[in-house]
């Protein structure tokens, strides 16, 4: 698809994860004016960079994803309008990697329990055979793309087994052993570790439910840093509250900012971040590369990077 880019909107959505500003300084050498615009801005330019989505960027030729998930666009409006989307996939695959080792660090060597006791001046030292260390456990990752592996990357480090999931089953470098998703429940019944990082689609909405928690060894710890919908979050809190799992670290969830009544707070064994495992101070250079990208390609005739509609 051509068009001519004569303006480009940073829309004020992404101050949730960075200031806009920064991205529009970024761009400053840009061929084109950068702007940063909110909801009645949009109008006036050709393309825009955004967290979230808005009806009037249909009248966009391009919009930009800063985050890799794009399931709150409407692809079909979208195609249906010869609107361009892109992501950001490809730059969270440390982060989050670093991000999935924190809370599996704070769970073996009890880090979580210190700092809560520390807010009760509580000198509390755990028992005898809590703590563990890392080398030995095995980590199951259900979705290897760029997450996943980032995952697999950082965990390996620290002498984790790495097993994944995937559509195919097939092999994927950075992890012993690989199963289908029609394999899901064997996959993830021998974990320490079971990782969500796939993408919200139809098929992985509600995929960890009931019956994957009953999967999970007693002693087993579940993290989310995918999507909030891909877990049947009531069924995470029975499991959890019955003490069928060990602990969970989530970072997503069914409901965002998650509600103060949710039991997932006052838990034992569960970590919450307020969905910020991919933040870092370099997020803003990290898309701001792709857009440039794609901005030169757009002026060469060459295919998007990253393209998803």
């Amino acid at each position: 698809m051509q068009f001519a880019l004569e303006r480009l909107g940073v829309h004020d959505s992404v101050d949730a994860v960075f200031p806009p500003s920064e991205l529009a300084d970024f761009f400053a050498d840009l061929p084109v004016p950068v702007d940063v615009i909110s909801d009645g801005g949009i109008d006036a330019c050709d393309a825009v960079v955004t967290l979230e989505y808005h009806e009037d960027f249909l009248e966009c030729s391009w919009i930009h994803s800063v985050q890799a998930g794009v399931d709150r666009f409407p692809f079909d409006e979208l195609e249906a309008n010869d609107v361009v989307l892109t992501n950001s996939t490809g730059i969270h695959d440390r982060t989050i990697g670093e991000t999935v080792a924190g809370y599996l660090l704070s769970f073996s060597r009890r880090l979580h329990t210190y700092v809560a006791a520390q807010q009760d001046r509580r000198w509390d030292r755990p028992e005898w055979d809590e703590a563990f260390t890392l080398p030995g456990t095995t980590a199951c990752v259900v979705g290897t793309g760029t997450l996943g592996r980032g995952v697999a990357d950082t965990l390996g480090a620290l002498g984790v087994r790495m097993t994944g999931v995937r559509r195919s089953g097939e092999a994927v470098p950075g992890f012993e052993e690989v199963y289908a998703n029609t394999h899901l429940l064997e996959a993830i019944s021998d974990a320490d570790f079971v990782i969500a990082t796939v993408p919200l689609t139809d098929d992985t909405e509600g995929l960890f439910d009931a019956a994957a928690f009953d999967a999970m060894r007693e002693d087993a710890y579940f993290v989310n840093v995918a999507r909030g919908a891909v877990v049947d979050e009531a069924a995470l809190i029975d499991a959890l509250e019955s003490d069928a799992i060990a602990g969970a670290a989530l970072d997503v969830f069914e409901e965002e900012p998650l509600p103060e009544a949710s039991p997932l707070w006052d838990l034992e064994d569960v970590i919450v971040t307020p969905h910020c495992g991919a933040f870092t101070r370099d997020y803003f250079r990290d898309v701001g590369e792709i857009v440039r990208e794609n901005v030169d390609r757009l002026e060469s005739g060459e295919a998007f990077h990253n393209r998803v509609v």
